[in-house]
């Protein structure tokens, strides 16, 4: 099939530009203003802008082992009607991806299933337990790093050693950081919304204290080091003096620390997620460190539950919220629309740096497969987790008002989501 997106507003080189983009089986063959048609089907994309397919270096998708929750098909194309061509998943599964063979049992139903690139993440340690590495070795061909998402490695020891390894296979340890021993059977931010409510807290230590830690650790071996879902002000800072010492560092936050804060939380499981929504003053220094280039991507954390896994309030509900399907949309509306940052800096945030970061090569080029996505940005809905692909429903967006969205994705030059297009 020849496909030509007529007249679009093109993201290439850095910049935007009205541009046409010639699709040929699957490979972009051409970008120019005045297309030459040749009877090809030709989509008039001239109110709609057309980004490369963004990339989310932190999802679960759940399988194999908890397919009730969310299976890599319904991940996958929750993430495709996202705008995402290319995503990172978690470990958290059953079997762990610690071995060559639990691995494969996830990458097995990755190539059957997934409608885009779903690169996973082995675990640290077997199991996930802490107590000893993972066959990183093994896994690393077939892996885009290390993490132990969902709890901290609490050994200094066992971080070390992770990171020695890691730095010798020339991969990345992405780090969920929490300090198990400041918990305290917390389960929403130790502020004022928990004081009001009489909820246990969290407290920004657990989180910041570890990071403290591992940016020790960092310096020391000289790893490749990437920290999950920062929340903080602390952890913002203490990234940002180990970036001035020039540490092989980077991090991610998600859209909902950046626009909420813990007064915004209701009693609903869909606002429970960990680390936890914090203080408006960890907001804005989290905004501070995105526009500073302190915290260099936005990540979802998509983490789908069953709705009775999620019905039980802020204390009784499972941690962890979906959001996938409205990342662009949300931070667009509430950073780009309301002059926070530019657009420019979104597409550098949710695709550039977190493309660079993982070395996953791909943009709107000729001669590369079509790796892309068309936002029509003037179009303005109520989020509603029931017209959702993703399997989970709980967000914190839920009846937000946003404007943006996505009416075409390609991966690997097919189509992976219609958003409405003809393309008949």
């Amino acid at each position: 099939m020849e496909l030509i997106l007529k007249d679009g507003i093109v993201y290439s080189d850095g910049k935007f530009q009205k541009q046409t983009v010639h699709i040929a089986n699957g490979t972009v063959t051409c970008l120019e203003s005045h297309p030459k048609h040749n009877g090809s089907l030709v989509v008039d994309c001239s109110m709609f802008y057309i980004f490369p397919g963004f990339t989310d270096v932190h999802v679960h998708f759940r399988e194999p082992g908890f397919s009730y929750k969310e299976t890599i098909a319904t991940g996958s194309l929750a993430a495709a009607r996202g705008g995402f061509t290319d995503v990172c998943t978690m470990p958290n599964l059953d079997p762990a991806p610690d071995s060559v063979e639990n691995l494969q049992k996830q990458l097995d139903i990755i190539k059957k299933d997934a409608v885009i690139n779903v690169h996973p993440f082995g675990t640290i340690t077997k199991k996930q337990v802490g107590e000893e590495l993972s066959d990183m070795e093994g896994m690393a061909e077939n892996v885009i790093g290390y993490s132990d998402d969902g709890r901290g490695v609490q050994s200094d020891e066992m971080m070390e050693k992770a990171m020695l390894k890691a730095k010798a296979l020339g991969k990345i340890i992405s780090a969920h950081c929490e300090d198990n021993s400041l918990l305290f059977g917390g389960y929403i931010h130790d502020g004022e919304y928990a004081k009001l409510h009489g909820h246990k807290g969290i407290c920004s230590e657990s989180e910041w204290k570890q990071i403290e830690r591992d940016l020790k650790l960092v310096e020391k071996i000289g790893c490749k080091y990437h920290v999950c879902h920062i929340s903080t002000k602390e952890s913002v800072e203490l990234i940002r003096q180990a970036k001035k010492k020039g540490l092989d560092v980077t991090c991610e936050t998600a859209p909902h620390y950046l626009i909420m804060n813990d007064m915004m939380l209701q009693e609903d499981g869909r606002f429970k997620m960990n680390p936890p929504i914090r203080s408006e003053e960890d907001r804005l220094a989290l905004v501070e460190g995105l526009l500073d280039g302190t915290v260099d991507m936005i990540a979802t954390d998509h983490a789908p539950h069953s709705a009775e896994e999620k019905s039980k309030g802020l204390s009784g509900s499972n941690m962890g919220v979906v959001g996938i399907e409205t990342s662009f949309s949300t931070m667009y509306t509430y950073l780009v629309k309301k002059g926070v940052m530019t657009l420019e800096k979104l597409i550098e945030v949710m695709y550039v740096n977190p493309s660079k970061r993982f070395n996953i090569n791909k943009g709107i080029e000729v001669g590369k497969k079509a790796d892309l996505t068309v936002f029509d940005l003037n179009k303005k809905y109520i989020i509603d987790p029931a017209d959702f692909k993703s399997m989970g429903v709980a967000t914190p967006f839920k009846n937000h008002e946003v404007y943006g969205e996505c009416k075409l994705t390609m991966a690997n030059g097919s189509v992976a989501y219609n958003g409405g297009l003809n393309l008949e």
